[in-house]
């Protein structure tokens, strides 16, 4: 099983911007805390950052087929980005969107994430225990998809 970790844009800037809001953690411990777990759980997992819309987008596309979950904070994506959801929804791979602090408590342009549209889950306001709550989903989504294919199997054979 493979996990992609895709990181929307400004949070290579974690630890340093609006600790206030998004904590002194930066995003290379989260990401070693992740892979730790992963390592635990004999998942493979694979991380991704970029401040641009197109990159992302890219990313999520190459998921197909090489993926079978992703863990995805678009950021201030989240709110704006079409082709980002788009791509989400045109891989049918499971995502679980995450972000640090609790978007629906702040500005009234980040309530509204058009991304958890056509995710699995969302995980907003834990910090940077969220991205360990999403291992912990996807897993346990994935292991059902394989448990419903091991079924559908069974029966057809």
């Amino acid at each position: 099983m493979k996990i992609v970790v895709i990181q929307g844009p400004n949070l290579n800037m974690l630890g340093v911007r609006e600790q206030h809001i998004y904590g002194p953690m930066k995003l290379e411990d989260i990401h070693a805390q992740m892979k730790n777990f992963a390592e635990q759980n004999g998942v493979e997992i694979e991380f991704f950052q970029s401040n641009l819309e197109g990159e992302i987008v890219d990313k999520i596309q190459e998921c197909l087929g090489d993926a079978d979950g992703i863990i995805i904070n678009p950021a201030a994506y989240s709110h704006t980005s079409i082709a980002i959801r788009d791509a989400l929804s045109a891989v049918e791979i499971p995502a679980i969107e995450v972000h640090l602090s609790n978007i629906h408590a702040r500005e009234d342009f980040r309530k509204k994430s058009i991304t958890a549209e056509v995710s699995a889950g969302v995980i907003a306001g834990m910090g940077p225990f969220g991205y360990h709550l999403a291992m912990v989903g996807m897993i346990q989504i994935m292991q059902e998809i394989k448990a419903m294919q091991d079924a559908q199997q069974e029966q057809e054979a």
